[in-house]
């Protein structure tokens, strides 16, 4: 593990220019695997996690001292920055938002993601005078930390189905920016012009793109459209889940073993592990 402080003052600067990928593990060993591939900073799946408990992606489902002990594994056990996916800051009010950030900084985390959903399938998202007080706390509640933790703000418009999406969240998000938000998301359809739009009118704020599932751009098509950051949400989580429902039901339905060829050998994986304690 390197030192917390340096690895947050590490992840502030990889957002000042260019682009990085920023993929998402879901335990503990993806993540060390996904820094085996040199990738500068990791962040965390709260749906990913969540599969692995036997939940649905919520936060009322995934206990706030479940969801901080991942995050903890995570920060202490690589040695690059991890950003940890923290939903709406499970905190109703702004007390317990600010008791609930706290608790995240103290995890080891160099950063975080703050969204203005609800969880509430009657009201999606948080009305945007609630949403902005919430960002204006959470930016607070980090210079009292003095910890540096880079702050991005999550709008959730396009994913509650918002009737104008595209609009909506460049609203939120330049307000959240103005509010102390470090980098801006919006969780979107990866078509070349939603990214376009949305990282030109949050210009200069560096924006996070997600790119979970395949829409044909690659890596360098997203740096052209200007994007700052690249993650891939629960995609990673989602191709290893694909891996395992289709052998599993070919096993259950079929009688056929089919699913279990061309995979990784277990000597790969173990030795791999191995290399890793023997360090």
């Amino acid at each position: 593990m390197g030192d917390i402080q340096a690895l947050r003052s590490r992840f502030r600067e990889m957002h000042e220019k260019g682009c990085f990928v920023i993929p998402n593990p879901w335990d503990l060993g993806s993540a060390i695997f996904l820094q085996s591939l040199g990738f500068q900073a990791l962040a965390t799946t709260s749906s990913g996690f969540a599969f692995t408990k036997g939940l649905p992606d919520s936060p009322d489902a995934v206990s706030l001292s479940a969801t901080l002990a991942h995050y903890h594994e995570l920060a202490h056990g690589v040695d690059i920055p991890v950003s940890a996916d923290f939903q709406n800051g499970y905190g109703s009010t702004l007390d317990e938002l600010r008791s609930s950030v706290l608790a995240c900084i103290e995890t080891g985390v160099a950063g975080f993601s703050i969204e203005d959903s609800t969880g509430n399938p009657d009201k999606p998202l948080f009305d945007f005078e609630q949403a902005l007080e919430r960002i204006q706390l959470v930016r607070r509640t980090i210079d009292d930390s003095g910890t540096g933790v880079v702050l991005t703000a999550r709008s959730e418009c396009f994913l509650v189905g918002h009737p104008d999406p595209l609009k909506e969240s460049i609203k939120r998000l330049q307000a959240f920016a103005e509010a102390g938000a470090d980098v801006l998301f919006a969780p979107c359809p990866a078509e070349r012009t939603n990214i376009q739009t949305i990282v030109r009118e949050l210009s200069p704020k560096p924006v996070n793109i997600i790119m979970s599932g395949y829409s044909g751009l690659k890596v360098g098509d997203v740096v052209a459209l200007g994007a700052r950051r690249i993650s891939v949400g629960s995609g990673l989580a989602r191709a290893a889940w694909t891996g395992f429902i289709e052998a599993a039901t070919k096993i259950a339905k079929e009688g056929s073993f089919e699913g279990l060829d061309k995979l990784a050998s277990f000597g790969l994986i173990n030795q791999f592990f191995m290399d890793r304690v023997g360090e």
